[in-house]
């Protein structure tokens, strides 16, 4: 196994839907400029309530990618 060397970035990622999708929409995103993503990490959930209801999810991520 060789050694890799990685960098981290922070994103958020917002959907309407779920929490999953909005970590989905932020690898996607990142993955259009970012080549090599390895893994990512969930740094914080929260979300925008409005009339009592979720309307919106907002989770904050790491994501990791070996240089190159």
């Amino acid at each position: 196994m060789s050694s890799h060397v990685y960098k981290q970035i922070e994103l958020t990622g917002s959907s309407s839907t779920s929490i999953e999708d909005a970590v989905s929409t932020a690898i996607a995103k990142a993955h259009e400029t970012v080549r090599n993503i390895q893994w990512f990490k969930v740094i914080e959930t929260r979300g925008h309530v409005s009339e009592g209801k979720v309307q919106h999810w907002q989770v904050s991520i790491q994501i990791g990618f070996t240089l190159e």
